[in-house]
Parts: C-alpha cells; sequence; structure tokens
C-alpha cells in the first residue's frame, strides 16, 4: 500500500471510531482503537487556559463522578454547538478545563509536568512524561492527546495520527483533535480526509477558530466549489 492509500486507511479508520463512539481502554491493552489537543493552522496547541474547574462532585464513587464529568461536558457542548452563542470561548475554555482532569492526582502531575516541558519547547522529556501518563492511564483521552500535541511538533504525523485516532475513540467530540487532523491530512495530501475532518468538527464547534477557512479551502479544491 503507497503512502496516500496509508493515510486514506488511517482517516477511514478514524472516523469509523468516532462513529462507533467512546471506548474505554483497559490498562496494558494495546489494541485498542488508536489515536491530541491536536493543532490548529494558525498555530500549535497550547496548554489550556486555566478558567473555572468543574466543581467537587463529593466523595462519591468513580463511576459517580465520570458520571458528573459526562453530564457537565454534555451540557457544554449543547451550548457550543449554537453558532449564535455568544460566550463561545468561555464554553471552549470550560471544556479544555474537563478535559484536562484525570481523576488521579499522579496523572495530573505527569500531564502537568508535560505542559510545562511542551511550553519550554522541551518536547523529548514532554514524550517520557506523556508516554508514562498514556501507559498508566490508557483511558484518559488527553493524555492521548497531548502526546499527538508532541508528535506533531516534532513533524511524526504518523504517531500524531495514531494518537488522534486514540483520542478519538475515547472521546469522539474532541474538536481540537478533529481540526488537528484535518492539519496533518492536508499537509500529507489527503485532501478529501482533511475536508472531512474539518467538517465533522464544526458539528461540534462552529465557531471553531481556523475550521471555516480550512472548509472553504479544501472544498475547493476536492470539490471544485466555493461556498
Amino acid at each position: 500500500m503507497d503512502q496516500p492509500s496509508k493515510i486514506a486507511a488511517s482517516a477511514a479508520l478514524i472516523f469509523a471510531a468516532i462513529a462507533a463512539g467512546p471506548v474505554v481502554a483497559q490498562q496494558g491493552d494495546e489494541t485498542a482503537p488508536s489515536g491530541p489537543q491536536a493543532p490548529t493552522e494558525d498555530a500549535a496547541p497550547v496548554v489550556p487556559e486555566q478558567q473555572d474547574a468543574l466543581p467537587e462532585t463529593g466523595t462519591g464513587p468513580v463511576d459517580d463522578r465520570e458520571a458528573a464529568l459526562r453530564g457537565h461536558l454534555d451540557g457544554l457542548f449543547a451550548r457550543l454547538a449554537n453558532p449564535q452563542s455568544p460566550d463561545w470561548q468561555q464554553v471552549q475554555a470550560q471544556i479544555r478545563v474537563a478535559w484536562n482532569q484525570s481523576g488521579s492526582p499522579s496523572m495530573d502531575l505527569l500531564a502537568t509536568r508535560a505542559d510545562k516541558a511542551m511550553e519550554e519547547e522541551r518536547h523529548d522529556d514532554a514524550l517520557l512524561f506523556l508516554n508514562d501518563l498514556t501507559r498508566l492511564a490508557p483511558d484518559f483521552a488527553e493524555g492521548w492527546n497531548k502526546r499527538a500535541t508532541v508528535y506533531f511538533l516534532q513533524g511524526s504525523y504518523g504517531d500524531s495520527i495514531d494518537d488522534i485516532a486514540r483520542t478519538l475513540a475515547l472521546e469522539p467530540r474532541h474538536f481540537g483533535a478533529l481540526s488537528g487532523l484535518g492539519i496533518i491530512l492536508d499537509r500529507l495530501g489527503d485532501k478529501k480526509g482533511a475536508l472531512e475532518a474539518y467538517r465533522r468538527a464544526v458539528e461540534i464547534h462552529p465557531n471553531l477558530p481556523g475550521a471555516q477557512e480550512g472548509i472553504k479551502k479544501l472544498t475547493k479544491e476536492v470539490e471544485g466549489q466555493r461556498l
């Protein structure tokens, strides 16, 4: 299989994983669907801005906390989906904060150290932290997302796509991962796949910066149309 075919096949698998819905990876399961905050064309992904964190859910079981987090995110995504939302930037920031809550202080510490290393452009150090994070918390979508970001910054697009797939298998609504997938596929020559990724991203986040511009450019290239 030639390189463009491999890229198209990877994109098809990712879109299939999204359609299948979230998958919870098992500890040490290397065969779980593979798949960051993915980058935008204007700027590489950055550490999510620190807004109000998810409210405490008490001392109940882990399942209760996860249910509360899902409900919190569902409400935020409902607001984000409104193209006329006046506070979409605030909602976007709140979603990113929620995504960054692993539920484990130890895992949060690894993520924080990785974020700091990325800020300082110590990508190899960030990768070490994120290798541990994804191994120890394989069901934490943002761990895969962060590692995909590092791979992107290093130019390892194939590895980044693999971690994007992991991210989207766990959180199909990850508009950042979809946007990043669009950028990578565009750069690698899969214009049709890139267009699909951008379109899926704006279905979730109509005001996503850069996505509409990507759709306009790729629609002309792929379908010969102007929006």
